[in-house]
């Protein structure tokens, strides 16, 4: 027998806190939503945004950063950010500008040499200095949504073959949102709008065709990408590619979770465990309830330790991943089974 640290015979009543945890659902992607549109979208990094980026460190001790921003826009760089990075300790900031008509090397020597004039006593080093063309970066940005929306969508077939067997009806939902997406592109409309769209085509599609495990798990997918999204926007952390990697990795483990808890379901469906979808569906998340713990606890000690101790680099993946797994876990067991208990058709002896 496994490991378990929750009692066999424990009964949780997870689907009659359904509505209550649908409410705060929609209350945090409703804040988040607000928050970028209010900002105008994502704060995009410079593998987004295109522009110069110039990494520094304070050798002998950490300085105000509003002087060192007052300071460098004497130079007049367009679009000119300077923000702290990493840990306080650490005395390094990134200093971001949109220029692109001059070149990296010129733009690091009028900052180096300012630096210099404004903080004479305190030694410092260029430790990076990166740049990318704003074509590269809206060519990176579009890239980065169909990686994200493909990955959904194939998620949504393997889901329909794995659990109803339904390969073909899978196949037809794949065809309608190829057909739904190539008029949308003959419109030009914009990639944001266009995966947006399609991602509403995706969950129409999944209904009409009565996809119903696959339903669950695309809503809760999106529901954790808007969260951590919207947490992000919030926050005013930066999104880039390494955020990217981060929500892919995020859809995979919250997929893994979800995988865990369907596949008990299917097994007490077919067991006849109860006679109730809703007191069956209760039982197999908590049947799972040990397995879905130590996952997400051993998960989480391995990301807690990368965003304590793994520098400023990828500060922003971890906090990333931090947040995805807990948002993954709470919607594989609040949102993806009861999407599933208010879809699944009820079938003859069964009741809701």
């Amino acid at each position: 027998m496994g490991l378990r640290i929750v009692k066999p015979d424990t009964n949780i009543n997870f689907i009659g806190l359904r509505k209550a945890a649908f409410a705060l659902s929609a209350l945090l992607i409703i804040i988040g939503i607000i928050s970028l549109v209010s900002k105008g979208g994502p704060r995009y990094g410079i593998d987004f945004s295109g522009g110069i980026i110039i990494q520094t460190k304070f050798v002998d001790q950490d300085i105000d950063i509003g002087n060192l921003k007052d300071g460098l826009d004497d130079i007049g760089l367009p679009g000119l950010v300077v923000q702290k990075f990493g840990m306080d300790q650490d005395n390094e900031y990134l200093i971001r500008t949109s220029e692109d008509e001059i070149s990296p090397e010129q733009v690091r020597d009028e900052v180096s040499s300012k630096l210099a004039e404004l903080f004479p006593d305190n030694e410092f080093v260029i430790q990076r200095l990166e740049m990318v063309g704003p074509k590269v970066g809206a060519d990176l940005r579009s890239n980065a949504l169909e990686a994200l929306f493909y990955a959904v969508l194939l998620i949504a077939i393997y889901i329909s073959g794995r659990f109803e067997q339904r390969w073909v009806t899978a196949a037809i939902m794949a065809g309608g949102l190829a057909v739904g997406v190539y008029f949308l592109k003959l419109f030009n409309t914009p990639m944001g709008f266009l995966i947006i769209a399609a991602m509403l085509i995706t969950l129409g599609l999944c209904w009409y065709l009565k996809l119903n495990y696959a339903l669950g798990a695309v809503v809760a997918l999106i529901h954790d990408v808007l969260i951590t999204l919207g947490l992000f926007s919030l926050l005013n952390k930066e999104f880039d590619l390494s955020i990217v990697a981060a929500f892919l990795t995020i859809i995979g483990y919250s997929l893994n979770d979800t995988i865990i808890v369907f596949d008990r379901i299917r097994e007490n469906l077919r067991g006849k465990l109860s006679k109730s979808l809703k007191i069956t569906i209760n039982k197999s998340i908590n049947q799972t309830l040990s397995r879905t713990i130590m996952t997400s606890g051993t998960t989480l000690l391995v990301v807690l330790s990368l965003f304590f101790f793994g520098g400023g680099v990828i500060h922003n993946f971890a906090f990333a991943l931090l947040v995805g797994v807990l948002v993954g876990t709470y919607s594989s067991i609040y949102v993806a089974s009861p999407v599933l208990l208010g879809f699944r058709p009820v079938e003859e002896g069964e009741e809701q």
